[in-house]
């Protein structure tokens, strides 16, 4: 062992809280105290005994009633009590434990005994199993945890459990994260583990329980080390007798031993305060280690965000010179051009939102609910939102729309699903055309690109209740409004990681949604560059939009940059518009999959109001990832209010300008609730999808003979891939992507958008009607069978 390892910094920042009460299963009525004499050291007694049958009743209760009988209590019983208190026969629950860059944060099964902190994987093959009876005893922390106990409530328990790691708290130091609240570490004087709790009040229970087991091992003092040793003696007798012979007088003998005692008691002193001196030159080390730690988190976020400035500069000097970048560089420069711009005045102008960006922060404190406009769920499963402090009239908008029953689920499968090695795949493919290589469905979601433009209206009661203030009066509600709306439509993105259907040329997509007052429709309008339009027709608004992709592959990541512009038009003639940020994937190749959103939207008003909303790009180890903030402003560049929130959760508004630094707490009380995320599905799907996706390729009764033949729902390979039958979805994917490779040469030839024109002033695509009257009369003979055979006359050499 370290010769170090002994010696710990024991915090006292938690010694004034007040213990937290712990979910507990079969708790006996007074339980057993944990065993202060020391650390187990035997791994295979601790392994056998974290079946989690902490022994049985008898032997605890003898335990009991030998402590009962002991003599008055002192400091140290206490302080045994206390501990029992808090930790009982045992805590376990679910925290998740930091492994690496690629594998970032993985859930692990904790176990703390006997002063002993234990780890075990819970997926995978070296899983553990956990159930009440595994548990019986122990105090489990954690909302998480009780559901995974309570999934398996009948299990057998495991006759022996080998821990991935342990740590002894006798020899380890245990600090709070001052970023994170839910983060904590421990050092154990080799290694440091980084751990995260769901909540912060899982945060604080764990760190009581670890705090009250390290106390058992109390370190000494400097008045303790300070003190005489009363017990060490010091021998003169050997002195005296060897003077004796020498013949030397009985007072220069007495002379000669209070010398030696009067040197020895300064040697001692010497080595007291020696050892005083290490002691503290180990704490200073455990402090510098600690701060060290955390510099060098802050170098490396800051390090990667110069590179990938640095990078993409240099990257955009090189595309000058590659065929038909010119334009794309052009773009980026300006783009990052912008970002430097805005670098200073962002600073300057968003506080610190770090302490109530935490999922505990913003639970709310309002009495008053609302059910959102839309729910595909029965009840119990509604997504419910604060309404505190919203004018009576705004919060019954959305309310009075019939009800439609929708499906809350996907088909089960009809096949099992093959898992596709990305590897062989490549391999399979090389020297291959690329134009010609068909993905298989695996990679694909059951929706089209035109869905998922629908998919943005999710929300969109937030654009009533936007039109209705503004019928108030209220312009600075309205644009707040929209704000959220703009937010709001990337909630859906996140653990989405299966790319959707890309739609043939001419491919449509409708929306009838009475119960959330709206119709839409969408069409593929170009193929080369790929054009989305869509339209859409709300209570008092319109929305419409034209979307491009430009995508750029960087080895592990791809950069998605949307080209386009998004406009809102409300019935008394105010308009705003916007264009969509910079969407990234990374770890295509290595690790966990996930998209992060980020830079600067600017929402455009006619009127009296303009928004900046600014999306934080997330660092490679963010301890508060998805932020946006933000700030409205009259024309004269006055803000008069500031937004904050995450583009997956919810977002918050506070009147005024609050970009003065240290007014995090204020704010907070002050902030009110603009949009909230709807809560998950009550049927997962393996595409992440939510309620309301779950929706829109759903073929109700009476739709299909409505429908255009070039509407999304028909697509036999979507549909068969959201059936489960993968053998033939990836047939039908290969068939109509051959006869997609027409649709360039269709369009060279003068093929024009049945739906949409393009606009020759703005150079955006706008709806030209008709497309509601030709569905009421059932007149689709414009409209052509895309997804059949190709057609003779169509066939291109």
């Amino acid at each position: 062992m370290h010769p170090f390892c002994c010696i710990t910094t024991v915090s006292e920042q938690n010694s004034g809280k007040p213990s937290h009460s712990l979910p507990e299963f079969h708790m006996s009525p007074l339980p057993p105290a944990v065993g202060g004499g020391g650390v187990r050291s035997d791994s295979g007694n601790r392994s056998n005994n974290l079946n989690h049958n902490h022994g049985n009743n008898n032997t605890d209760h003898g335990r009991l009633t030998e402590s009962m009988s002991r003599p008055p209590l002192i400091c140290g019983d206490q302080r045994e009590l206390k501990i029992n208190d808090i930790v009982g026969n045992g805590i376990s629950g679910v925290l998740y434990k930091w492994v690496n860059y690629g594998k970032g944060w993985r859930p692990r099964w904790f176990v703390l005994q006997d002063g002993v902190l234990s780890y075990y994987k819970i997926h995978g093959p070296d899983k553990i199993s956990v159930n009440q009876e595994t548990e019986k005893g122990s105090k489990v922390i954690g909302e998480e945890s009780l559901r995974r106990i309570n999934r398996h409530k009948n299990g057998s328990s495991q006759l022996r459990r080998k821990p991935v790691g342990e740590v002894h708290l006798k020899v380890s130091s245990i600090r709070e994260s001052k970023s994170d609240d839910r983060r904590f570490s421990i050092f154990t004087g080799t290694k440091r583990l980084h751990l995260r709790a769901e909540t912060r009040e899982d945060r604080a229970a764990w760190m009581d329980a670890l705090q009250a087991v390290k106390d058992m091992f109390p370190r000494m003092s400097n008045s303790e080390l300070m003190a005489p040793l009363d017990n060490v003696t010091v021998s003169t007798e050997k002195l005296r007798q060897r003077l004796l012979e020498e013949g030397v007088s009985e007072a220069a003998i007495q002379d000669s031993e209070q010398i030696m005692r009067s040197e020895f008691a300064a040697l001692q002193n010497q080595l007291v305060l020696l050892k005083q001196k290490q002691l503290l030159l180990i704490d200073t080390l455990r402090h510098l280690e600690t701060e060290k730690v955390d510099l060098e988190n802050t170098l490396v976020d800051e390090s990667q965000r110069q590179l990938k400035e640095q990078g993409a500069s240099s990257r955009l000097q090189q595309d000058k010179y590659s065929e038909g970048s010119v334009s794309e560089s052009e773009d980026d420069n300006e783009r990052v051009d912008a970002a430097e711009e805005e670098t200073d005045d962002d600073d300057n102008t968003f506080f610190d939102t770090r302490d109530f960006l935490s999922s505990s922060s913003f639970k709310s404190t309002g009495s008053d609910f609302r059910i959102s406009s839309f729910s595909s769920d029965d009840e119990d499963f509604y997504a419910i939102e604060s309404e505190d402090g919203i004018d009576p009239s705004i919060i019954s908008v959305g309310k009075n729309y019939p009800h439609v029953n929708r499906r809350n689920k996907l088909p089960d499968p009809v096949e099992k699903e093959k898992g596709v090695s990305l590897w062989s795949m490549i391999k399979d493919n090389i020297g291959k055309d690329l134009t010609k290589v068909c993905l298989p469905v695996y990679f694909n979601e059951p929706l089209s690109s035109l869905q998922k433009c629908f998919e943005d209206l999710e929300y969109s009661y937030l654009l009533d209740r936007a039109y209705e203030w503004g019928k108030m009066g209220n312009s600075l509600m309205r644009i707040l409004n929209v704000a959220a709306f703009a937010v709001s439509g990337y909630a859906s993105t996140e653990g989405r990681t299966c790319k959707p259907f890309n739609p043939l040329l001419g491919e449509t997509y409708e929306a009838d949604y009475p119960d959330k007052g709206l119709r839409f429709v969408s069409e593929k309008v170009s193929h080369h560059p790929m054009i989305v339009a869509c339209h859409c027709e709300g209570t008092g608004w319109k929305f419409w939009a034209d979307s491009n992709l430009k995508s750029k592959f960087w080895g592990r990541s791809i950069q998605l940059d949307p080209t386009g512009i998004l406009t809102l038009e409300f019935d008394d003639g105010e308009t705003f518009q916007w264009s969509k940020v910079t969407t990234s994937i990374y770890n295509l190749i290595l690790g966990k999959l996930y998209c992060d959103h980020y830079g600067t939207m600017r929402i455009q008003g006619n009127c009296e109001y303009s928004c900046k909303l600014k999306f934080k790009e997330q660092s490679i180890i963010d301890r508060n990832p998805h932020q946006v903030q933000g700030i409205v402003q009259d024309k004269h560049g006055k803000t008069v209010a500031t937004l904050f929130g995450k583009w997956d959760e919810s977002m918050h508004y506070v009147i005024g300008d609050c970009s003065g630094k240290g007014k995090g707490t204020e704010t907070l009380s002050e902030s009110h609730l603009l949009w909230k995320q709807s809560r998950p599905p009550k049927y997962p799907t393996r595409y992440n999808l939510t309620r309301f996706a779950i929706t829109l390729n759903e073929l109700t009764p009476g739709l299909k003979e409505k429908l255009p033949p070039t509407d999304s729902r028909l697509r036999p390979d979507q549909r068969c891939l959201e059936n489960g039958e993968y053998e033939k979805a990836n047939s039908e994917k290969l068939r109509l992507e051959q006869r997609q490779r027409q649709s360039r040469k269709m369009q060279e030839r003068g093929w024009k958008p049945r739906w949409f024109v393009k606009d020759k002033g703005s150079d955006t695509y706008r709806y030209i009607g008709g497309y509601w009257e030709s569905r009421e009369k059932g007149n689709w003979e414009s409209c052509p069978d895309i997804f059949g055979q190709i057609p003779a006359d169509q066939m291109l050499d």
